[in-house]
């Protein structure tokens, strides 16, 4: 029931949307604060009601009262709302941490000079070893 619903909610919105776009503009609303409406907002003229313009009101009114039935339907339902609400056995917890897999490279010290000799210049970097 509640998919047939959905179905027909989607098939009202595209025929109300259909319906909209298809209609000619009236010059109403927010284009009319410009002034590109003339005199016909000012005097209150009122144009014929068209066949678009109640498909269009009446597709709006069963869009709204689609959706309501179908939000009412929604919260009723029993399908737990969270993870937290389902009651699934939590995960197991790690008590200490893991120990570390690789150990660190040892750090090379290099010999100190002796102290009645003088310093040597530095010595150019060496390239990388060839890959293998």
């Amino acid at each position: 029931m509640y998919t047939v619903l959905v179905v027909l909610l989607l098939l009202v919105s595209l025929v109300m949307a259909t319906s909209i776009l298809l209609q000619a503009g009236q010059g109403g609303g927010l284009a009319s604060l410009g002034g590109g409406s003339g005199t016909e907002m000012v005097m209150g003229g009122r144009q014929a009601t068209t066949l678009l313009h109640t498909i269009t009101w009446w597709c709006a009114g069963i869009f709204l009262f689609l959706a309501l039935i179908l939000a009412v339907m929604s919260s009723r339902t029993s399908v737990p709302r969270s993870v937290l609400e389902g009651g699934a056995a939590p995960a197991p917890v790690q008590s200490a941490p893991l120990p570390i897999q690789s150990s660190p490279l040892p750090i090379q010290s290099s010999p100190a000079p002796p102290a009645n000799t003088a310093p040597q210049p530095p010595q150019p970097p060496q390239p990388p070893p060839p890959n293998r």
